[in-house]
């Protein structure tokens, strides 16, 4: 495998450590630039390194804008390094208040990407009781990567597809040996792939129940890895939410008598779950159900449905998708590296959203069975305000089937 080193000149941000380290692609490209935020693992380290060790996973970039904070939080991200295509990161710090871990504050790591790649870091004063994105990053661990050209990485993955990476440290002060290169590929050449893999496990609560809120209507909400404004959003109704753990059953769910069943977003290969899978096929007509991002994949694949990994997913805030029932357009917020094949979806389902730039689907809808899905993230509403409809539509089915059954599966 030949080493393809990328030098990019313009470094934007001070170079107070000046740590270089090295992001390598297992292709073997190499791309140079400077540390911040935890220190990376050196070559060194590898033999010690985990399948969700930080520093080391799957390249994805994204092509936000802003809110890095809420992306390096977005519990979706496990296993994944991301490229930010915007060039200049950091300069408004970050708070953990904006933090997208999931129902109230859970003992877990606040930073769910594995690393984090930027052309320019501010490294400059914060607002008033705000860390700065190195301070945030060191706090949780987790390595970033500066002053190295995004715009190529970018347009490398764009066309290759997302592959494995690591951020990485040489022994030496500013460049690694050709025997350091050698255990770098090797080592990457045995990481496994995203497909394949079942995420689920580092994140989403533990315990069987985690009570948000209490209401006449009540949600059960299956934490697969949580947004917390997902949960928030549909609080405001005054909604009872109750969250369970992504084991929970199908008897499990319905013994609670919920209204409605909300199966969240997450992280990895949704052909990895079969339980799961099993379990929502279980509640498929007895309750109306709702997913979001990895929660439509699971119920799409319950339905019948295949999934299959994207060449290079979506990853941004800035994604149009149509409603096909309504032909209106709106702004979303999404990050998915897989999808559904819309070939293998059941007759009686139809594609609610699309995405309009590739057509994939977005979201599958079937009154019969009151299924709703979206692949986007409504909660995220970067239109701002185009997309939290879907919950009132939810809620309103909640709503009717209370009225039409009593609440009763």
């Amino acid at each position: 495998m030949q080493l393809i080193l990328h030098k990019y000149p313009y470094v934007a941000f001070s170079r107070r450590s000046k740590v270089r380290s090295y992001l390598i692609l297992d292709d073997g490209s190499c791309f140079s630039g400077f540390s911040f935020g935890a220190d990376p693992p050196k070559v060194d380290d590898l033999p010690e390194l985990h399948e969700f060790s930080k520093g080391v996973g799957e390249v994805v970039f994204n092509t936000g804008m802003t809110g890095y904070h809420e992306i390096l939080t977005d519990p979706s991200y496990t296993g994944q390094i991301v490229v930010m295509t915007y060039p200049h990161m950091g300069n408004y710090g970050t708070d953990d208040s904006w933090s997208e871990n999931g129902p109230e504050d859970r003992l877990l790591p606040r930073v769910k990407a594995q690393g984090f790649v930027v052309r320019e870091y501010y490294d400059g004063p914060v607002p008033p009781g705000r860390l700065s994105l190195s301070e945030f990053l060191k706090k949780y661990g987790t390595p970033g990567i500066a002053g190295l050209d995004t715009r190529a990485l970018t347009l490398h993955l764009r066309d290759s597809g997302s592959r494995n990476g690591i951020i990485v440290r040489p022994a030496a002060e500013d460049s690694l040996d050709d025997g350091e290169l050698k255990k770098v590929k090797s080592y990457l050449n045995s990481f496994p792939s995203m497909e394949g893999r079942n995420c689920i496990p580092e994140v989403g609560i533990t315990e069987d129940e985690n009570i948000i809120s209490d209401g006449d209507l009540k949600l059960v909400a299956v934490d697969c890895g949580t947004k917390g404004n997902i949960l928030r959003e549909m609080k405001k109704f005054g909604v009872g939410i109750r969250v369970l753990s992504s084991g929970a059953s199908a008897e499990e769910i319905l013994e609670l008598s919920p209204q409605g069943v909300l199966f969240s977003n997450g992280p990895g290969d949704p052909a990895t779950l079969d339980g799961l899978i099993g379990e929502i096929k279980k509640l498929v007509g007895k309750v109306p159900l709702f997913g979001i991002c990895l929660g439509h994949q699971l119920i799409a694949s319950a339905l019948g449905a295949r999934t299959r990994k994207m060449k290079f997913g979506h990853h941004g805030c800035n994604n149009p998708v149509r409603d096909e029932l309504t032909g209106r357009v709106a702004v979303t917020s999404q990050n998915h590296g897989f999808d559904v094949d819309e070939e293998s979806l059941p007759g009686d389902t139809r594609v609610w959203f699309r995405n309009a730039n590739d057509r994939t689907i977005e979201g599958i809808i079937n009154d019969e069975k009151r299924i709703y899905t979206s692949q986007f993230h409504p909660e995220a509403a970067p239109g701002p305000h185009d997309s939290l409809w879907i919950f009132r539509r939810f809620y309103d089915e909640m709503q009717r089937f209370e009225t039409e059954t009593g609440g009763e599966a």
